[in-house]
């Protein structure tokens, strides 16, 4: 053994080639930490150091290769300054250019996931083998930063330039097929096979068959590229993905920036450039952000592992009221491989129900996403129904009948009596109390909520709400099943709105009281949709159906009229009345008519400014600034006492559940992420400065707690 480490060993094999395995004991995972970091330079010296050699293989012993960098032992040093972030990333630079100047021939296998700096590890090699099922990437761009450790420099001598810039800037993970598609790869090979491969490969370099001493000067020289096609490979493309990541977003075009500044310099010089680059965008708070959304993704995952652990696969479902959101959760059941029973009381909304499975599986076709064969088996696993004969071996029930109290209790009440006594029965609501739904069940144990958002192929959140006799059981089933859909859940205690429609409303009544004081609907959009919001208020009451709106805005002003219930009638009731639905009847805040692809497209109205007049009570001069604290203070305040009250147990669900919900911008975490941003006293301050406004401005007791105490959301849990 050449080196033996915690996490990589050393040694000379029989036929003289090294080979260094990855391999970090006692951990499941390889990923780059300090740990890996620590013992890279001394395991690369020891290959250096081996006179022996004839050529050097990267392997690993995990089922994959390196899944990336341990991003939580890094954003210590993301709080430093950019220059001292810089020098750090330098020195894993350094360590990486020892592997690419070994004076002998090397080949990474790559037998699983290679990704971020993991990949980045592979380029280092001459040559790169990958299992077919192995994914590779580099998919730092989505944290807010740029490959650091010679992505930006070696990918594109190694593919060209063009692809790279696509692999950097998408942070897509990529097939073996495509990676060999491009260069990026030279050979897939089966998983088992692959060190016999590379040991093979190695031989033939050292026969004279390979050029692999042209291979590594290629990697360390600049591109071949003139001039002309320089300028119009880096232009075009920084104004493509300029558009497609919009302005929150800096890292995708600065990777492309990287690219062209290092195009004409060689390896060091390149390195240096990609170096610097990181070093800004790590300290950024757009990058602090996108960590911290990638941070709640895998606290999410970790929680529903844990619920789920021992829990029995959901081997059939049934969908109770069928439509359009029926139809969307057969949909999504059937797509992802569980078979699902869809009922109704009449044989028109059962069309309905199959009509938008059959929708959504022909446009996957159209996208050639999926083949006209798993189109088939995916409806042949949908069984639609007008009895509940059917029912007796399911093992959950999703209610998805009308949003009203009694008719769900009705139906609740006789599907329990035709399912077995340990089927799992879950209701689709989106306001009703989950605890008052249970009062008539004779198995309240077995019941919990489980709120889709809309449209439900699309969203990728659901909450699993707790009532008050629901078991872990239930709860955790539940969690299965959404798991298994494709879903993220969150598990959310009762309450009124339960986690995001409750935290929505305050935000909505903000809007209407901005309305009320004479602030124009579209400005307000501009403004939250400059913010971050992928659209303005109005738009979403248009988009949500203000039928909707006002029948939810109403159970919220009941549950808490403390701070939910407006004085005066409010604009959301005021277009109710006048029939104006929003995108369902093409009538709203906005009018629209279908685009060329079918897609409603807004336009302005004239009759809403008439409508809005009779709900103005004054004109106020506001600045945007003012209209952002208007609309995020309420939103913040309600998730501060949904987090007090353990309607969930911490901030990132909280943030997670508006982020996946409500499509909450994630460049700015999630609103208690932003509430730290902009520091809690100055919270407390605003809600002083807004107190004439109402209760929904008053920062609760915790969040004056915290302030006293000079803490944080994330700070506190």
């Amino acid at each position: 053994m050449l080196y033996q480490g915690k996490s990589i060993e050393v040694e000379l094999i029989d036929n003289k080639i090294v080979k260094l395995t990855f391999d970090i004991k006692d951990s499941g995972a390889n990923v780059i930490g300090e740990l890996m970091m620590s013992e890279f330079p001394d395991a690369v010296a020891a290959i250096d150091n081996c006179q022996e050699k004839v050529g050097v293989i990267l392997t690993s012993n995990k089922d994959h290769f390196i899944f990336g960098a341990d991003i939580t032992e890094f954003l210590p040093h993301f709080q430093k300054s950019a220059e001292e972030v810089s020098e750090w990333i330098s020195r894993m630079q350094s360590t990486l250019d020892k592997i690419e100047d070994l004076n002998v021939p090397t080949v990474t296998l790559i037998n699983g996931f290679a990704l971020g700096g993991g990949m980045e590890v592979c380029l280092t090699t001459d040559y790169r083998l990958i299992a077919p099922e192995a994914k590779i990437g580099l998919p730092e761009t989505k944290l807010g930063i740029i490959p650091g450790w010679g992505g930006t420099v070696r990918l594109p001598r190694l593919c060209g330039a063009d692809h790279a810039i696509e692999w950097i800037t998408s942070g897509k993970q990529w097939s073996a097929e495509d990676a060999l598609k491009i260069g990026a790869v030279d050979g897939i090979v089966a998983k088992d096979e692959l060190f016999t491969a590379g040991v093979e490969l190695i031989s033939r370099c050292l026969e004279g068959g390979m050029k692999w001493q042209s291979r590594k000067e290629e990697k360390k020289s600049p591109l071949r590229l003139s001039d002309v096609e320089k300028a119009m490979t880096f232009s075009t493309s920084k104004a493509f993905v300029a558009n497609l990541a919009g302005p929150h977003y800096p890292a995708p075009v600065k990777a492309i920036e990287v690219m062209e500044k290092a195009a004409n310099m060689k390896r060091e010089e390149a390195l240096k450039v990609e170096s610097e680059a990181f070093g800004i965008l790590a300290t950024t708070d757009v990058a602090e952000c996108l960590v911290q959304v990638f941070l709640g993704d895998q606290y999410l995952k970790r929680l529903s592992k844990k619920a789920t652990k021992g829990v029995d696969k959901i081997n059939k479902a049934a969908v109770l009221g069928a439509g359009i959101m029926g139809g969307g959760i057969a949909y999504q059941s059937a797509y992802k491989g569980t078979p699902i029973i869809m009922k109704d009381i009449n044989q028109k909304a059962i069309d309905l129900g199959l009509s938008e499975a059959t929708k959504l599986l022909s446009k996957m076709v159209a996208r050639k996403k999926i083949d006209e064969t798993k189109l088939a088996n995916t409806l042949n696993i949908i069984d639609p129904t007008l009895s509940y004969g059917d029912m007796k071996d399911v093992d959950l029930v999703v209610e998805a009948v009308v949003e009203n109290i009694e008719v769900k209790k009705k139906v609740l009440a006789e599907l329990e009596d035709q399912v077995e006594k340990d089927t799992i029965l879950t209701s689709n609501t989106s306001t009703i109390s989950i605890t008052d739904l249970a009062k008539d069940l004779k198995r309240p144990e077995n019941f919990c909520g489980m709120h889709f958002f809309n449209p439900v192929h699309r969203m990728p959140l659901v909450e699993v709400i707790r009532g008050e006799k629901t078991s872990e059981e239930a709860i955790n089933k539940t969690v299965k099943y959404a798991l298994q859909m494709g879903k993220t859940p969150i598990v959310v205690n009762d309450c009124p709105g339960f986690l995001v429609n409750r935290v929505l409303f305050p935000y909505f009544n903000g809007f209407a009281l901005l309305i009320k004081d004479g602030v124009d609907y579209k400005r307000i959009d501009k403004v939250m949709e400059k913010f971050g919001w992928p659209m303005g208020p109005a738009y979403l009451l248009d988009v949500v159906g203000i039928d909707t709106g006002s029948h939810a805005a109403k159970i919220m002003a009941d549950c808490f009229p403390d701070r939910m219930k407006l004085e005066d009638k409010s604009i959301i009731n005021v277009m109710y009345e006048k029939k104006r639905l929003g995108q369902k009847n093409n009538l709203g805040f906005y009018k629209y008519e279908l685009d060329r692809k079918g897609k409603p497209k807004k336009l302005e109205d004239e009759a809403t400014a008439g409508i809005i007049d009779q709900v103005v009570k004054k004109q106020i001069e506001i600045t945007d600034q003012e209209i952002v604290e208007r609309m995020m203070l309420p939103m913040i305040f309600e998730c501060a006492r949904c987090l007090e009250e353990q309607i969930v147990s911490s901030p990132q669900e909280v943030d997670m559940g508006l982020l996946l919900g409500l499509g909450f911008p994630p460049f700015r975490a999630g609103a208690l992420k932003y509430a730290d941003t902009l520091g809690i006293q100055n919270l407390v301050e605003l809600s002083q400065k807004y107190s004439d406004l109402g209760n929904m401005y008053q920062a609760t007791e915790g969040v004056k707690k915290m302030a006293s105490e000079n803490k944080s959301f994330y700070q506190t849990k």
